[in-house]
């Protein structure tokens, strides 16, 4: 009887230990499910990122949410459409002012009816090249930034899907004829765009824009240097950064691409400003600029007011004419 009684009590103990034992894990998995654990804001907070496991190649697609991306959109959306409509309203604005108080700059001595070669047909195929190229890029480049506030509503869903994927196919494109022009330019033109005193004295004295001062310049001025390297400096870094998001993760990672995007949108619509304020200097500004890249041969009045060291270099080469200057066409180059 004994003997029985603990075998009842060994019996009860070893069903006790297997039923806790059983009742544990399921304890365990129990989940709370408003526990902080499992709340989506904590997953936000956890290194501000969320990211999983692939089984396609590329692991970076596993990515879903990372702090940079998060900088990047207001970037996009917020901060480049203000720094572009500062930049070229501004731009646009100071011209006009420029405009309604200086007025066009006139060639005071008049013309004389003598020209001089300032720019080869090579030069200017070169030139009329890349600003083409640059027009239609600019346009379509702006459409990226401004064409769903400013666009959308007025040619509506249909037409605006057609006209951007059309203005992506040519920015595309065209990037490699302009990105060959403005290597073309800086080699072409790099040996006259070397600043040097006479440009400090012309910044000085107005550049010929204030007044009605003439200071002395060479075949470039201080202000021709300047947009010379804000094209190949700029003209180079829109370049690189366009590549890289042209052809994406080519060894680089998703920083990268959000680091390209922000260098390739700032420089574009700085350059874009800048050659506003060029084009109206070569147009409407000055009486005579526009003929420099378009016959490629300039008033010898006109070079002697703007650009009197080259002019005076250019005739040392043809030679005098009895004290006067050369009445037919003088070579440049």
């Amino acid at each position: 009887m004994a003997s029985f009684g603990r075998f009842i009590r060994l019996a009860f103990g070893v069903c006790t230990l297997l039923l806790l034992t059983m009742a544990a894990p399921a304890s365990a998995q129990q989940v709370n499910p408003t526990a902080s654990a499992v709340k989506e804001q904590q997953l936000l907070q956890e290194l501000n990122r969320i990211q999983g496991r692939v089984s396609i190649p590329d692991q970076r697609s596993g990515v879903l949410e990372q702090p940079q991306g998060r900088e990047w959109r207001e970037f996009r959306m917020v901060t480049l459409p203000w720094i572009g409509g500062v930049a070229i309203i501004g731009m646009i604005a100071l011209i006009m002012i420029f405009y309604l108080t200086r007025g066009m700059v006139r060639l005071e001595s008049g013309r004389s009816g003598r020209t001089i070669v300032r720019f080869n047909g090579f030069e200017r195929f070169v030139h009329w090249m890349t600003a083409t190229c640059f027009i239609i890029l600019a346009i379509s480049g702006l459409n990226v930034t401004f064409g769903r506030q400013l666009l959308l509503p007025l040619i509506g869903f249909e037409a605006f899907s057609e006209w951007s994927q059309w203005a992506k196919y040519a920015h595309n494109y065209l990037s490699f004829p302009f990105t060959l022009g403005v290597v073309l330019i800086f080699l072409m033109w790099i040996g006259g765009n070397i600043p040097s005193k006479v440009d400090i004295e012309w910044a000085k004295r107005g550049g010929g824009l204030i007044g009605h001062d003439h200071p002395p310049a060479n075949r470039f001025n201080g202000g021709q240097k300047m947009i010379y390297w804000i094209v190949v400096i700029g003209g180079g870094l829109v370049a690189a950064s366009g590549y890289a998001l042209m052809f994406p993760f080519y060894g680089t990672g998703i920083e990268s691409m959000q680091m390209a995007q922000i260098v390739h949108s700032i420089v574009a619509v700085l350059f874009v400003a800048a050659m506003i304020g060029h084009i109206y200097i070569g147009t409407i500004g000055m009486e005579g600029a526009f003929a420099a890249m378009g016959s490629g041969e300039v008033d010898v009045n006109w070079a002697r007011e703007h650009h009197s060291l080259w002019l005076d270099e250019q005739m040392a080469r043809t030679g005098p004419n009895d004290g006067q200057r050369q009445p037919a066409t003088a070579a440049a180059e």
